[in-house]
Parts: structure tokens; C-alpha cells; sequence
């Protein structure tokens, strides 16, 4: 069930939001060839609890750090480790935070050092998909107008969506109704009302959008090993324009 917010729920969820945000802010900075993936896990949990959050994914469902850090042909789920960046690499960065209960959500992909055309466009087109989606986050329109938005734009571009992994409701759970597919024809779906909140958040690939999960049980990867690109906002649904909780 779709949960309509109250307005303290909606800044509880902003000030979680921000704190998502810095987040991704000083981790965009910090990523350089060299540092590991572990590293930036130090830095992002030690953020997340000095601004007095809670890591949202530290520990869910066993997971054993508090981002998400996968590289290259990794698409979600990548757990931070020893391995060190390199030079053309590209890492998507997912983060979650919790303040007094409420949840904010949000991910990008960050260049390593110089990387070449097709991954700058990859990650370029995966952002802008993601700000079309947005746009269709409008009281009155149907859940899978988010959808569509995103796979047509991703496909004009040469693109694929992944269809095993979906945004999601959020609030005082990470994972609420609805899921939220990145593609799927219009018109759809419940009718979005104001006060809903959705974390959006297209996952795109190089090649196919068929995946698989490595033997950790968490890391998804490409089936065909060609690089994907993962951008997340936490939004909630207004009158009006859709409110970014996880915007700086």
C-alpha cells in the first residue's frame, strides 16, 4: 500500500534526503584512481552519522557496508571492498540514510580520471533519463508515465533499461508499494497523488539489459560484461513540481 505523507514526515524525509546528497557530494570528490571502494565506505558511513543518520543499508538483509559501489559492467549491489579505482573506470555509488525513522535514497555514477566516449554518454544519458522520469512525477498522471519516460528516452539513445530491478516507495521503510519499473508503456499503474514519496531510479546498460548476480549474492553484473550507469532520486509528489528530497 501506497503511504500518503504528513508534512513532518515530508522533512523528516528531507533533512535524510540532504544528508543522502552531501553524501554523494563529498564521495564525488573523494573518487580518484587509486582509492578503493572500501575508502569511500569509511567516508560516506562517518558523513552519514556525524549529520546523526543512521547508514540505511548498513546490515539490511545482511548487507555488509553502507553504500553500494559497483564498477564498471557492475550494475547495483557492489560491495565496497579492497579493490582499488583505475584510470576510465566508472562507479555507480548508491546511498541511503535514515534520520528519526525516515528514509532518503539516492545514487549516481562518477567518472575515474579520463574515461572514454561511450561510457561519458552512458552516464550522461542514464542522468537525463532519470530527470524525465522525474518530470512525469505529477499528481494526476499514472505510475507507469515515470516508466515509460525512462525507457523511451534510454532506447532513443541506443540504450537498454534493466527490467530485474525497480525504483520503489519510501518513507519510514526503504522498501514500500509501489515499484516503480523504468519502462512499460503509459498510462498504467495507480494515479499519483500528492504526498506519495518514490525513489526513481533507472539502471542502464552498454549492451543488453539482461543481468546476473555473482556468487556473493549481491553484486549484479551485465550478462554480456558491458558497462552500465545507475542514477537515484528520492522524490515526493506534490500539486505541483515533484519536491527532490536527495538534491543538494
Amino acid at each position: 500500500m501506497i503511504t500518503i505523507k504528513s508534512q513532518r514526515e515530508i522533512e523528516l524525509m528531507r533533512t535524510a534526503g540532504r544528508v543522502v546528497a552531501e553524501v554523494l557530494h563529498v564521495l564525488e570528490q573523494a573518487v580518484r584512481p587509486g582509492i578503493t571502494t572500501a575508502e569511500l565506505d569509511k567516508i560516506a558511513e562517518k558523513h552519514i552519522r556525524k549529520a546523526n543518520c543512521q547508514p540505511a543499508f548498513l546490515g539490511y538483509q545482511g548487507f555488509p557496508a553502507s553504500i553500494c559501489a559497483s564498477v564498471n559492467e557492475e550494475v547495483v549491489h557492489g560491495i565496497p571492498s579492497l579493490r582499488k579505482l583505475k584510470e576510465g573506470d566508472i562507479v555507480s555509488i548508491d546511498v541511503g540514510a535514515v534520520f528519526q525513522g525516515y528514509y532518503g535514497d539516492a545514487a549516481a555514477t562518477f567518472p575515474v580520471g579520463e574515461i572514454d566516449e561511450e561510457s561519458l554518454r552512458l552516464i550522461d544519458v542514464t542522468r537525463d533519463s532519470l530527470y524525465r522520469g522525474i518530470a512525469m512525477a505529477r499528481s494526476g498522471n499514472r505510475l507507469t508515465d515515470i516508466s515509460h519516460a525512462v525507457q523511451e528516452y534510454v532506447e532513443q539513445h541506443g540504450f537498454s533499461v534493466v527490467r530485474d530491478y525497480v525504483g520503489h516507495g519510501i518513507g519510514n521503510q526503504m522498501h514500500e508499494e509501489p515499484q516503480v519499473p523504468n519502462f512499460g508503456k503509459p498510462g498504467r499503474g495507480p494515479r499519483l497523488q500528492a504526498g506519495m514519496a518514490l525513489a526513481i531510479e533507472p539502471m542502464v546498460n552498454s549492451g543488453t539489459w539482461r543481468v546476473e548476480t555473482l556468487q556473493d549474492n549481491w553484486t549484479v553484473v551485465t550478462l554480456d560484461r558491458k558497462r552500465s550507469a545507475h542514477f537515484e532520486h528520492t522524490v515526493i509528489i506534490t500539486d505541483g513540481e515533484p519536491v527532490i528530497t536527495t538534491a543538494l
